[in-house]
C-alpha cells in the first residue's frame, strides 16, 4: 500500500487504462477462440454482453435477437 501511495494520480490512470484493455483483448480473445465463426459485430456484441451483463438487453436486444438468444452465447 505504501508503494501504491507514492505513484502519481496519472500513472495510477496509465495504469488502469493499459490494465482495463489488457483485460479487453484478453476477453475479445478468448470470444473468438470459443467462436472461430463469430463476425466482427458478434465478436463486439459478446463482449458487450460480458462488460453490460443485465443492461446489455436493453441496449442490444434487437440487434442481438440476429445472433441467437444471449444465454446460448454468454
Amino acid at each position: 500500500m505504501d508503494l501504491m501511495r507514492t505513484i502519481p494520480p496519472e500513472e495510477k490512470l496509465r495504469r488502469a487504462i493499459e490494465f482495463t484493455a489488457m483485460v479487453t483483448n484478453l476477453s475479445e480473445a478468448g470470444i473468438r477462440q470459443a467462436s472461430p465463426e463469430a463476425s466482427e459485430r458478434e465478436i463486439f456484441l459478446r463482449l458487450a454482453q460480458r462488460k453490460l451483463g443485465a443492461n446489455f438487453q436493453k441496449v442490444f436486444g434487437e440487434e442481438w435477437r440476429q445472433y441467437g438468444s444471449a444465454e446460448r452465447h454468454a
